[in-house]
């Protein structure tokens, strides 16, 4: 109450208060009606402006904290908020036309430049082979040693062994069908194989919730660990539970002889809603997880061109950006190959396709 007895004047409250937002409302209404003088200019546009413009920098200003922590600094510069906008696809779409003073500029060398790579062989292991016949050979062999002697008892039984573990260790050329570096060192190979001779650090296993062994890439991965990794798979879907779309898990890989983990995804359906932005993200938890286990090589699949119906090369395009884009946000990642683990012909020339289609910058 007053000193004469009328109401208390009430606190004033802004514009940005009654909104809920902490950007100038009522400033943002007279920079419309200065800038626009012959429209009617609601009370709603600049709130709705003000909401905008506070999420827009909300979202970059954590794109910049990602990337500065990656690089190891404590303090973002614009280089970093640079990188958080040229790494995030809507963004980039909104702000390609925008100049960053100090930003310095993005990494991009014309293909045209590029020295061409011709297809060359890489040895993977293949436990089904009993000989070394496939084995490159150096120019100069060695002189072959004298035949030993023959044994009985102990020592014949220690050369059967020596000779059962080298026929384990054999290994077979896979032909590199097309390979790329990508500007911060990650290769991407494709190459036409059996998924489980392949000897990565992990497999990418598409699922569902339940970690189901079947599909094409399930029953040969189960065929080949047998009883020990459908025992070991079946161990993770209990501890972990319903695995969410687009989440993924690690599991061992015993049985494998080739690779040590298996990372199970589950993958999205076409037609679904956001089926292109949930496969995005299947393969961005991919590689989160692949990271956390400071995992060095993967061996994809192609996923979600299987049962879950997604066209090949749209597939294939999704995927090749989903893992250009994480190495470029996280900037430090312990992933350093990508194998692309093709059976068919016709995936084989997509990927191979897209692959070279794929930019470098």
């Amino acid at each position: 109450m007053s000193g004469r007895g009328g109401k208390a004047r009430k606190k004033a409250v802004s514009r940005s208060d009654r909104a809920g937002v902490q950007f100038p409302v009522g400033r943002l209404r007279r920079y419309l009606r200065k800038a626009i003088l012959k429209r009617r200019i609601s009370a709603a546009a600049p709130v709705y402006m003000a909401g905008v413009l506070e999420y827009l920098c909300a979202e970059v200003l954590e794109l910049a904290g990602n990337a500065a922590r990656d690089n190891k600094r404590q303090r973002i510069i614009p280089r970093h908020i640079l990188l958080a906008i040229a790494n995030d696809d809507e963004l980039h779409e909104l702000l390609k036309g925008v100049t960053i003073s100090c930003g310095g500029v993005l990494p991009h060398i014309l293909p045209q430049l590029l020295k061409r790579r011709t297809a060359h062989t890489f040895a993977v292991r293949n436990p089904t082979m009993e000989d070394d016949s496939s084995e490159p050979k150096s120019p100069k062999e060695p002189p072959s040693p004298k035949k030993p002697k023959k044994q009985s008892g102990k020592g014949a039984k220690k050369a059967g062994k020596s000779k059962k573990s080298k026929a384990s260790h054999s290994v077979a050329a896979v032909n590199v069908l097309s390979e790329k570096t990508l500007s911060l060192g990650q290769k991407l190979t494709v190459v036409q194989s059996d998924l489980t001779t392949i000897a990565a650090d992990a497999v990418i296993h598409p699922t569902n919730a339940q970690l189901y062994l079947g599909g094409q890439v399930g029953s040969a991965l189960s065929a080949a660990g047998g009883a020990a990794l459908q025992q070991a798979v079946s161990a993770t879907a209990t501890a972990h539970g319903q695995l969410k779309e687009a989440d993924a898990v690690i599991s061992d890989a015993p049985g494998l002889p080739a690779t040590s983990h298996i990372i199970h995804v589950h993958s999205p359906s076409w037609g679904s809603s956001n089926a292109r932005a949930q496969l995005e993200k299947t393969i961005k938890s991919a590689l989160i997880v692949a990271d956390n286990e400071n995992l060095k090589s993967l061996a994809f699949p192609s996923v979600g061109s299987g049962g879950n119906g997604f066209p090949k090369h749209t597939a294939a395009q999704i995927i090749l950006r989903a893992i250009k884009t994480y190495f470029m946000s996280v900037m430090a990642s312990s992933v350093k190959h990508v194998y692309f683990v093709l059976f068919d012909s016709e995936s084989v020339n997509v990927y191979t396709r897209e692959l070279s289609r794929m930019d470098d910058d």
